[in-house]
Protein backbone atom coordinates (compact mmCIF):
# COMPACT_ATOMS: atom_id res chain seq x y z
CA UNK A 1 0.00 0.00 0.00
CA UNK A 2 1.41 3.54 -1.30
CA UNK A 3 -0.17 6.86 0.23
CA UNK A 4 0.03 10.83 -0.87
CA UNK A 5 3.02 10.96 1.95
CA UNK A 6 5.00 8.42 -0.58
CA UNK A 7 4.83 5.74 2.60
CA UNK A 8 4.75 2.33 1.98
CA UNK A 9 3.62 0.22 4.53
CA UNK A 10 0.31 1.32 7.47
CA UNK A 11 -0.13 3.22 10.16
CA UNK A 12 2.71 6.04 8.67
CA UNK A 13 2.18 10.00 9.48
CA UNK A 14 5.52 11.16 7.84
CA UNK A 15 7.42 10.84 4.41
CA UNK A 16 8.88 8.51 2.42
CA UNK A 17 8.54 5.85 5.14
CA UNK A 18 8.90 1.83 4.44
CA UNK A 19 7.17 -0.12 7.27
CA UNK A 20 4.72 0.68 10.06
CA UNK A 21 3.74 3.22 12.23
CA UNK A 22 6.78 5.78 11.79
CA UNK A 23 5.88 9.35 12.97
CA UNK A 24 9.64 10.50 11.06
CA UNK A 25 10.69 10.40 7.83
CA UNK A 26 12.92 8.02 5.54
CA UNK A 27 12.56 5.49 8.29
CA UNK A 28 12.37 1.79 7.20
CA UNK A 29 11.06 -0.53 9.81
CA UNK A 30 8.46 0.03 12.75
CA UNK A 31 7.72 2.49 15.32
CA UNK A 32 10.48 5.11 14.30
CA UNK A 33 10.20 8.24 15.23
CA UNK A 34 13.31 10.10 13.89
CA UNK A 35 14.34 10.92 10.54
CA UNK A 36 17.60 8.65 9.89
CA UNK A 37 21.02 10.36 9.30
CA UNK A 38 22.41 7.42 7.64
CA UNK A 39 20.96 4.94 4.89
CA UNK A 40 22.26 2.36 3.28
CA UNK A 41 22.83 3.14 -0.46
CA UNK A 42 24.23 -0.58 -1.89
CA UNK A 43 24.23 -1.79 1.34
CA UNK A 44 26.69 0.41 2.26
CA UNK A 45 25.98 2.65 5.41
CA UNK A 46 25.97 5.76 4.07
CA UNK A 47 25.23 9.39 5.26
CA UNK A 48 22.13 10.03 4.19
CA UNK A 49 23.42 14.31 3.17
CA UNK A 50 25.78 12.42 0.62
CA UNK A 51 22.37 10.86 -0.98
CA UNK A 52 20.22 14.11 -0.99
CA UNK A 53 23.38 16.00 -2.51
CA UNK A 54 25.11 13.60 -5.11
CA UNK A 55 23.95 14.04 -8.47
CA UNK A 56 21.90 11.85 -9.43
CA UNK A 57 21.43 9.99 -12.82
CA UNK A 58 17.67 10.71 -14.49
CA UNK A 59 17.12 7.36 -15.63
CA UNK A 60 16.63 5.93 -12.83
CA UNK A 61 13.24 7.94 -12.27
CA UNK A 62 10.33 5.78 -14.09
CA UNK A 63 7.00 4.30 -14.11
CA UNK A 64 5.85 0.81 -13.07
CA UNK A 65 2.52 1.73 -14.39
CA UNK A 66 0.53 2.95 -17.76
CA UNK A 67 -2.73 3.94 -18.55
CA UNK A 68 -4.01 1.83 -21.77
CA UNK A 69 -6.95 3.25 -23.30
CA UNK A 70 -9.93 0.58 -24.69
CA UNK A 71 -9.15 1.46 -28.30
CA UNK A 72 -5.45 -0.25 -27.36
CA UNK A 73 -5.82 -2.64 -25.04
CA UNK A 74 -5.86 -6.58 -26.50
CA UNK A 75 -8.93 -8.70 -26.04
CA UNK A 76 -6.93 -10.57 -23.29
CA UNK A 77 -6.67 -6.88 -21.67
CA UNK A 78 -10.19 -6.43 -22.13
CA UNK A 79 -11.00 -9.84 -20.34
CA UNK A 80 -9.15 -9.35 -17.91
CA UNK A 81 -10.58 -5.81 -16.95
CA UNK A 82 -13.86 -6.15 -16.93
CA UNK A 83 -14.11 -2.27 -15.85
CA UNK A 84 -12.49 -0.76 -18.49
CA UNK A 85 -15.66 -0.01 -20.70
CA UNK A 86 -17.14 2.06 -17.62
CA UNK A 87 -13.31 4.60 -17.42
CA UNK A 88 -12.42 4.13 -21.00
CA UNK A 89 -8.57 2.36 -20.05
CA UNK A 90 -6.63 0.14 -17.75
CA UNK A 91 -3.87 0.55 -15.61
CA UNK A 92 -1.65 -1.80 -16.89
CA UNK A 93 1.27 -2.95 -14.54
CA UNK A 94 4.82 -2.97 -15.89
CA UNK A 95 7.81 -5.12 -15.26
CA UNK A 96 10.20 -3.55 -12.75
CA UNK A 97 13.76 -4.63 -14.76
CA UNK A 98 12.12 -4.08 -18.33
CA UNK A 99 11.17 -0.61 -17.60
CA UNK A 100 14.53 0.39 -16.04
CA UNK A 101 15.93 -0.99 -18.61
CA UNK A 102 14.00 0.75 -21.28
CA UNK A 103 14.60 3.92 -18.93
CA UNK A 104 18.35 3.59 -18.74
CA UNK A 105 18.23 2.66 -22.77
CA UNK A 106 17.16 6.13 -23.46
CA UNK A 107 19.35 7.66 -21.33
CA UNK A 108 22.23 9.78 -22.75
CA UNK A 109 25.93 8.77 -22.40
CA UNK A 110 26.12 12.11 -20.05
CA UNK A 111 23.00 10.93 -17.33
CA UNK A 112 23.98 7.37 -17.64
CA UNK A 113 28.03 8.18 -16.63
CA UNK A 114 25.66 9.84 -13.52
CA UNK A 115 25.44 5.77 -12.01
CA UNK A 116 28.98 5.36 -11.04
CA UNK A 117 28.72 8.75 -8.56
CA UNK A 118 26.41 7.56 -6.56
CA UNK A 119 27.83 6.98 -3.06
CA UNK A 120 29.21 3.50 -3.02
CA UNK A 121 28.45 2.29 -6.43
CA UNK A 122 28.68 -1.33 -6.50
CA UNK A 123 28.28 -2.52 -10.48
CA UNK A 124 27.44 -6.19 -9.49
CA UNK A 125 24.26 -4.95 -6.68
CA UNK A 126 23.24 -2.78 -9.49
CA UNK A 127 23.01 -5.61 -11.92
CA UNK A 128 21.17 -7.57 -9.39
CA UNK A 129 18.98 -4.60 -8.66
CA UNK A 130 18.28 -3.28 -12.35
CA UNK A 131 19.23 -6.25 -14.70
CA UNK A 132 21.40 -3.33 -16.39
CA UNK A 133 25.19 -4.54 -16.75
CA UNK A 134 27.23 -1.69 -16.08
CA UNK A 135 30.59 -3.56 -15.77
CA UNK A 136 30.17 -4.27 -19.67
CA UNK A 137 30.61 -0.49 -20.30
CA UNK A 138 33.21 0.09 -18.00
CA UNK A 139 35.50 -2.60 -19.59
CA UNK A 140 34.55 -1.81 -23.19
CA UNK A 141 35.25 2.18 -22.56
CA UNK A 142 38.65 0.66 -20.56
CA UNK A 143 39.58 -0.88 -24.06
CA UNK A 144 38.77 2.21 -25.80
CA UNK A 145 40.85 4.03 -23.60
CA UNK A 146 43.55 2.15 -23.90
CA UNK A 147 43.40 2.05 -28.31
CA UNK A 148 42.97 6.09 -28.48
CA UNK A 149 46.22 6.06 -25.93
CA UNK A 150 48.22 3.82 -28.58
CA UNK A 151 47.20 5.86 -31.25
CA UNK A 152 48.15 9.14 -29.55
CA UNK A 153 51.59 7.23 -29.47
CA UNK A 154 51.92 5.96 -32.71
CA UNK A 155 50.78 9.37 -33.69
CA UNK A 156 53.57 11.13 -31.73
CA UNK A 157 56.03 8.27 -33.50
CA UNK A 158 54.95 9.44 -36.87
CA UNK A 159 55.60 12.89 -36.13
CA UNK A 160 58.88 12.36 -34.98
CA UNK A 161 59.78 10.89 -38.38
Amino acid sequence: MKDSKNNTGGRNTGYFNTGNWNTGNWNTGYFNTETPVQINVFDILTNKVDWDICDKPNFIYFNLTLWVSVSKMTQKEKDENPTCDNIGRYLKKLDYKEEFKSSYDKATKEDKERIYNLPNFNAGKFFEISGIDVRVDTEQESKKQALIAKAEELLAQAEKM
